[in-house]
């Protein structure tokens, strides 16, 4: 009897130990697609890099896309579908209407993926990895990227329109919305780096190069006005990095210190808890390389839907 106790034990232990030890599928890891679709990186890559190469202002709005995505139910690539019976796509909500972009990419990606491994990579995953590549195609950090995110089969409209933090924020309503994320306020400032590039539509910084206020310098609101008339003209482009603004780098931040940031959610960074650190990322590309990379990390992994969790979509804008 008790020779059958002690193999007993042993075999629960063991057992214990192999279960325990064993990799999840539910985790994110860097080699998660290595045995399935092993060129799946370096294929998203291809796509991100044509598609950059052909308009710089990509990268910005690849960066964005994934933001965007990740802050209404986590990475989970419903940002990426259309209406649909039971979906109210979040692309109509207010912060993406007319100012999102980036879809058709994501899908010349997916479909590439699709031909070697069809259903084994998700979108979300898709979307993830073209944020950083964007990233390196004009001169940014990169980047390890954890896998295994999994598709939503849901969209949410609403909070996509309470939760993504806007143009005319306050410092005190950037640092709640990024806190809700669980993102901290040096995250919150190394990721609004990533103004770096892109531009933004008259409509969202108008009201800052009329106010004469004493928080922008007057020559460059002045600059601003020229393609942002008082009335009319909503969708006119500016660069939100008027030195170099299709280059990943600091000038972002050194436009903040002399008060040449074009929209107010980007000015109040060089204001009260924040300032310091501004300054030191104006002097010091290096550390905001690192911290905008390690920031871009934790937002990824924003609630990721996992393991036998939500699809893998065959194409990205609805389900299958």
């Amino acid at each position: 009897m008790d020779n059958i106790r002690s193999i007993t034990l042993t075999i629960t232990l063991s057992l214990f130990l192999f279960f325990t030890t064993i990799p999840s599928e539910a985790q994110l890891s860097p080699t998660f697609y290595d045995s399935r679709c092993a060129n799946a990186t370096s294929i998203i890559r291809t796509v991100i890099r044509r598609a950059v190469s052909a308009e710089r202002r990509m990268a910005a709005s690849l960066i964005r896309l994934h933001f965007h995505d990740c802050f209404v139910q986590g990475c989970d690539a419903s940002i990426l579908l259309d209406n649909a019976d039971g979906i109210q796509s979040e692309k109509d909500a207010g912060p993406n209407a007319n100012s999102v972009r980036g879809f058709e990419v994501i899908e010349a990606a997916k479909r590439e993926v699709e031909r070697g491994c069809p259903r084994i990579v998700s979108c979300a995953d898709i979307l993830t990895l073209a944020a950083r590549d964007a990233s390196v195609a004009v001169g940014g950090p990169t980047w390890t990227v954890r896998l295994g995110r999994r598709d939503s089969t849901t969209a949410n409209r609403a909070q996509a329109n309470t939760d993504l933090p806007g143009p005319f924020s306050t410092l005190a309503q950037l640092i709640s919305a990024f806190g809700n994320k669980g993102l901290s306020p040096t995250d919150m400032v190394a990721l609004s780096g990533s103004h770096t590039i892109g531009q933004a539509q008259c409509v969202t910084f108008r009201t800052r190069i009329y106010s004469n206020g004493t928080d922008i310098d007057p020559n460059f609101a002045s600059t601003r006005r020229r393609t942002c008339p008082q009335t009319g003209g909503n969708s006119n482009l500016a660069p939100l990095d008027l030195v170099t603004p299709v280059s990943f780098d600091n000038n972002y931040f050194r436009n903040l210190v002399q008060l040449r940031g074009l929209l107010q959610s980007d000015q109040v960074l060089f204001t009260d808890s924040t300032r310091q650190l501004v300054t030191d990322y104006s002097n010091n590309p290096q550390r905001f390389a690192s911290d905008f990379a390690s920031a871009m990390v934790r937002m990824s992994e924003i609630q990721p839907t996992l393991g036998q969790n939500g699809i893998i979509r065959r194409v990205c804008n609805a389900i299958n």
